[in-house]
């Protein structure tokens, strides 16, 4: 696969070369890569298919009380829902389970749920943490004399060994007797019942295989073929490209300081409508130090989303965000596809189950994609989750009506990403530095209000009266916000902002 790309993206087959693992890195990057195929193409075959449907002499290898289709976020709710509620559970992935694509970041505060549930100590949360910061900021690229780097603490302020924190969960999984998890196995389809459900899968061999359970948990992100069925071939309204390094070598680094969101330039327009790209920098273990490029951007857009792609600008443009020594050396890249979907109305309106069929963390695409993602949205709702779900589990209340009620739904986060909109940058109705001067200005905005405006606007956890307020006085400061709104969100996209808001007020989110 690295010599397929060594004409088209140089500085990728270059990188990845010089690492030990990174034919398989490339591989994965390929994989994700094909989500765009997904998206453009006719709509995949069905995932979902009728118990009839089942082939004669399929052979049970198991039976579950739930089958988890994803090992990497589904760790943490199925390691939950083992110990603290007994289920007998299964785990699959077709690569292995509890490796992550990605690190993440997170403040203490919010990892306190993993405690709360009885999965972690103290103690345990604690060890998981690599690198604590003293503070972080962001700044967009704008007229000196007026940018604004905006300080804040207790924000995306730890960063996490990903791995090593999904595999204490996986540990707890397979700690109990009755549960399972299976590597190098990819779930193909599944056949749905009246009492029950059955789960196909190819096994490490391309072995068939056949699970019944009388639950299929889908956590298989953004590829996640069920997700795309549900949602007639389109899960997402709204993407967010990322990649980058785990690296060390840099020059000139402060280790106590988080770089949330910064950017360098106005938008690329080299390709398609326009992209504005934006860095994150955050420090990690010993004297590694983790570099992200991402830009905001519509599924439909005609720009350039593939990683393939972003990382090559990553590598052109990494010297121009950070000085590297002689001595610079990546350790691994790290990548994804964060998924956004727009909910038009009061309240959540993509589709995130089925009977028997529930689906979690970025196959549900309920989470924020300007801060916590699908990690955060998990962690933060792992609690109701999993007890809402043990609930429905002995009640054998699983129907769609039943578990689409079991849900990482916000309605603050789903008005908060409207914000999102804003910042994917489109050439034919905004100048190359729009993006950079509406956020410098809302910057400005937060700078003047106490810190609990930027704390919790960066945590999803901002109250209405708050975000109205931030919003009044970013339209006052900076009045172009209000013919942008109507370029970039049209007439049908206002409204859908204001029913957001209207959800947010009537769902009582707005009193805590």
């Amino acid at each position: 696969m690295l010599e397929s790309i060594r004409d088209s993206h140089p500085l990728v087959y270059k990188h990845f070369s010089s690492l030990p693992d990174g034919e398989k890195h490339i591989g994965r990057v390929i994989e994700l890569d094909r989500y765009w195929e997904h998206i453009n193409s006719e709509p995949p075959a069905d995932a979902i298919l009728p118990g009839e449907s089942l082939p004669d002499g399929a052979t049970m290898s198991g039976e579950y009380e739930i089958v988890y289709a994803g090992g990497t976020l589904g760790l943490l709710h199925a390691a939950v829902m083992a110990e603290r509620y007994g289920h007998k559970i299964l785990v699959i992935d077709r690569h292995v389970s509890g490796k992550s694509t990605r690190d993440w970041n997170i403040s203490r505060g919010e990892l306190h749920t993993l405690q709360e549930t009885g999965l972690f100590t103290a103690e345990e949360i604690d060890s998981f943490i690599v690198r604590r910061y003293r503070t972080g900021w962001v700044e967009f690229f704008t007229d000196e004399e007026r940018q604004k780097r905006l300080y804040m603490d207790n924000v995306l302020d730890c960063a996490v060994d990903a791995d090593k924190l999904l595999g204490a969960a996986k540990y707890v999984v397979l700690a109990e007797e009755r549960c399972s998890v299976l590597d190098h196995t990819t779930f193909l389809r599944c056949y749905r019942f009246p009492d029950h459900i059955v789960i196909e899968a190819a096994g490490p061999d391309g072995e068939p295989l056949f699970f019944k359970s009388q639950l299929l948990l889908d956590v298989m992100g953004i590829l996640s073929p069920i997700a795309m069925q549900l949602n007639r071939g389109r899960s997402q309204t709204h993407v967010c490209p990322t990649v980058g390094t785990v690296s060390s070598g840099f020059e000139d680094l402060d280790y106590e300081v988080g770089e949330i969101l910064a950017s360098t330039e106005n938008a690329d327009t080299s390709n398609g409508s326009g992209r504005q790209l934006i860095w994150e920098g955050f420090p990690a273990s010993g004297s590694e130090y983790i570099t992200y490029l991402f830009f905001y951007d519509a599924v439909d857009s005609d720009n350039d989303k593939s990683l393939l792609g972003l990382f090559e600008a990553y590598f052109k443009k990494l010297p121009e965000y950070k000085t590297l020594s002689d001595n610079f050396r990546i350790h691994r890249p790290v990548f994804g596809i964060i998924p956004a979907y727009s909910h038009g109305g009061y309240g959540r309106e993509r589709e995130i189950a089925g009977d028997r069929i529930l689906l979690l963390g970025d196959a549900a695409s309920l989470g924020s994609p300007l801060t916590f993602c699908g990690f955060g949205s998990m962690v933060r709702n792992l609690h109701r989750l999993t007890a809402a779900l043990d609930q429905a589990l002995g009640a054998d209340s699983l129907s769609r009506s039943d578990l689409e009620k079991i849900s990482a739904y916000e309605p603050n986060v789903a008005s908060m990403s409207n914000l999102m909109k804003y910042m994917c940058y489109d050439a034919r109705t905004d100048t190359p530095g729009f993006v950079n001067e509406l956020m410098n200005e809302v910057m400005i905005v937060l700078d003047d209000l106490p810190p609990r405006y930027r704390e919790t606007m960066f945590r999803d956890e901002m109250r209405l009266d708050d975000f109205v307020t931030v919003l009044l006085k970013v339209a006052w400061r900076y009045p172009k916000v209000l013919k942008a709104t109507y370029d970039k969100l049209g007439i049908d996209g206002s409204v859908s902002f204001l029913k957001n808001l209207a959800g947010w007020a009537l769902s009582g989110a707005a009193k805590k």
